[in-house]
């Protein structure tokens, strides 16, 4: 019997194919040139490629495709055939080091903010060594980095691979004055994944759904997610058989999925994966989201990866599970047995808590969408405000410090459960605030805010470069000093007590926590427009150029590319809105009112006795409903007319200020007159409907 160990990355061009595949000589030089950092050498490259070819023929590849991460947010390929014209009538099959190294992309037709012109069309891929090859559909995937002809960044890729960089250059300098040998420290990541699965002929009977991604219009079912029943139940007999076929497809292209689980909303799931080097953990988020969508059709779903496709029940986020480790092997953000003895861990989470605090906008702005603003501060996702949650024990330990006293420790307690059949167990030293934006959880850091449709790369990207500046900050403050522990535990006291306002360990949820935030001057970017103003901000312009990750220009360009994506979100839904509207809710309205017109004049006719009286009133206050939608409805068309004359910040602003409000007033009378309507004249599926379907 075939097990998992059998296939799980047989689709992958990993260490151990190119291990067999390549001669000896050209493997260590290959893996030498990766660990360091260097450019390959063409003669490595053209073997490489003889070696990819060759495999990638002997699994029945036709094509390869360099696979880039544009900043559409999803990825792109153009695939070319291995085919050659020869003499004769026949072909060659020939792929060269030249073809495996760059590739070519019209730079112009993907979002540059600027950047590319219409007629300044080139564009290149070039090989992204560090993350494997694989195949995928009989076509051979190389993983790439996106730029433009005259080298400006067009991708996520790139930056995320000069993040790392910062980082490990930094965290390497302190970790020598610690006298650790490390030449390379490595961030790694784990998102999990949330979405919802639906039924694809629920899908195709909204417009919304179909356009947007997310329901435009849907009045409460009876049932929600209040029974709590949902989360953690027993899978549906079809959804079982998805996430069986999901992880099998996932475990074939090496992507380490580990657990799966209904969610907390009716038809909402989760995925997480095992933890992996942060640049192939993007990779292998961007296949996992892309085989869900896949997957699904096959089952007849339709994968949902909008933040809130349903009102009023649970939004689907990606919680981005962050750590630091080292070549050596060493996690810097596991405290140990004895925290408070662990200067090495608490200097690494102090610079955390510095960073967090120091670019709490930017943090913010890695996770604004128009999507996102539905989601964050409601139904368990947490509020726009970062802060960070470090639990009582490290709490208590930074506070001792920072007040010069010593701090007892974190102390292991058993939990005894009852029954003497069943075992005890160690109880964690911190709890798990669910409602915290920004936790840590025993080894690591967990990033809630993002949105379940987010490129992981953008908030990694973000945590990357704002710790490598304060580690590059410990390490001239710490390089020249006499007496090097008094030194890191002053140097500790001090960023805590600068910037402890940061740390919040209750309920991000409370209204006290909005009064005692602002008392604190952290920021609230309530939304992607204020959020998007923070990013060009001096300080975080510095902050990318200074490390190289974005040039000034570099950072504009996004600016200008997120602003629009926001702008362009917003229209997209106003007008399928106004649609639907038009012509979807007021004609069936207006027929199941004439239905109930003619009820009446026929019993009427029958017996004038006959008062009516429930007919007569339901259709007034569905006539006096429609004429409410119908002006709203004006309101809208009028608005998204006048978006015409604004552009750029200015124009998000309007969509926010303006256009989402009317939207959100027009959808509460489509929603009333939902609940109103006889069901079968309803024009397309209500969420009791989607969200409650028999298996």
């Amino acid at each position: 019997m075939e097990t998992v160990a059998d296939y799980f990355g047989s689709l992958v061009f990993n260490d151990n194919v190119m291990r067999e595949k390549l001669p000896k000589d050209i493997y260590k030089t290959l893996r030498r040139t990766i660990a360091e950092g260097k450019d390959i050498d063409l003669a490595v490259a053209n073997s490489v490629a003889n070696a990819m070819k060759t495999w990638a023929l002997e699994h029945g590849c036709t094509h390869y495709t360099h696979w880039f991460q544009p900043m559409t947010g999803i990825t792109a390929e153009k695939h070319d055939s291995f085919v050659n014209p020869a003499e004769g009538g026949r072909v060659l099959l020939e792929f060269s080091g030249k073809c495996l190294i760059k590739g070519e992309a019209d730079g112009s037709s993907f979002p540059s903010g600027g950047l590319r012109a219409t007629f300044e069309a080139r564009g290149y891929t070039a090989w992204d060594p560090t993350s494997y090859a694989f195949i995928r559909d009989d076509v051979l995937y190389i993983p790439t980095v996106f730029c433009s002809y005259t080298g400006e960044v067009l991708d996520k890729k790139t930056p995320l691979l000069r993040s790392m960089e910062a980082i490990s250059s930094e965290a390497v300098k302190i970790l020598s004055l610690f006298g650790d040998d490390v030449k390379r420290v490595i961030t790694t990541v784990g998102p999990e994944q949330e979405y919802f699965l639906i039924n694809k002929s629920d899908f195709v009977r909204r417009r919304d759904l179909i356009f947007t991604g997310r329901t435009l219009f849907g009045a409460r079912a009876p049932k929600g997610q209040e029974m709590d029943d949902h989360y953690y139940g027993a899978i549906k007999t079809r959804v079982a058989e998805f996430m069986r076929d999901l992880d099998k497809e996932l475990w074939k292209l090496g992507v380490s999925a580990k657990t799966r689980h209904n969610e907390v909303a009716p038809c909402q799931h989760e995925l997480a994966p095992v933890f992996a080097t942060t640049n192939v953990a993007v990779d292998h988020n961007q296949i996992t989201m892309d085989m869900m969508k896949k997957v699904a059709e096959r089952h007849g779903f339709v994968c949902l990866l909008h933040e809130k496709p349903f009102a009023g029940v649970n939004g689907s986020g990606k919680h981005n599970n962050w750590s630091i480790s080292t070549d050596t092997g060493m996690n810097l953000l596991d405290p140990g047995k004895n925290p408070k003895h662990n200067l090495r861990f608490l200097l690494f989470l102090s610079a955390v808590i510095k960073a967090v605090d120091e670019y709490q906008d930017l943090l913010r702005v890695s996770v604004a969408s128009a999507g996102n603003d539905h989601r964050l501060g409601a139904n368990e996702a947490p509020p726009a405000i970062v802060s960070m949650f470090l639990g009582s024990d490290l709490t208590e330990i930074l506070e001792s410090i920072a007040a010069g006293k010593s701090a007892k420790g974190a102390q292991k307690i058993s939990m005894e459960l009852g029954v003497h059949v069943l075992p005890s167990f160690s109880k964690d030293t911190t709890d798990r605030n669910r409602t915290s934006p920004f936790a840590f959880t025993g080894n690591k850091f967990e990033f809630r805010m993002l949105g379940s449709s987010f490129s992981v790369s953008g908030p990694n990207i973000v945590m990357n470069t704002i710790v490598a500046k304060e580690l590059r900050s410990f390490y001239e403050k710490l390089k020249g000093a006499k007496d090097f522990e008094q030194a890191v535990t002053d140097l500790i006291r001090d960023t805590y007590n600068a910037h402890k306002r940061i740390v919040f360990n209750g309920n991000n949820y409370s209204p006290e926590w909005l009064d005692e935030a602002a008392r604190r001057g952290l920021a609230n970017l309530r939304s992607t427009p204020e959020a998007l103003d923070a990013f060009v901000a001096k300080k975080n312009i510095d902050l990318f150029a200074e490390f190289g990750v974005f040039s000034p220009l570099e950072m504009h360009s996004r600016f200008e590319i997120l602003t629009d994506e926001y702008c362009k979100t917003i229209n997209i839904e106003a007008l399928t809105m106004r649609d639907m509207i038009v012509q979807e809710i007021i004609p069936a309205v207006s027929y199941y009112t004439s239905i109930m017109a003619q009820s009446i004049n026929a019993k009427k006719t029958a017996n004038p006795a006959l008062s009516c009286k429930v007919e007569r009133s339901l259709l007034e206050k569905i006539s006096s409903l429609m004429d409410v939608l119908s002006e709203r409805c004006d309101v809208l068309s009028s608005l998204i007319e006048k978006s015409k004359s604004h552009g750029g910040s200015e124009l998000s602003h309007f969509c926010r200020q303006c256009i989402v409000p009317a939207m959100e007033d027009a959808r509460k009378v489509a929603d009333e007159l939902e609940l109103l309507v006889g069901r079968v004249y309803w024009p397309f599926p209500t969420y009791g409907d989607i969200l409650h379907y028999v298996d």
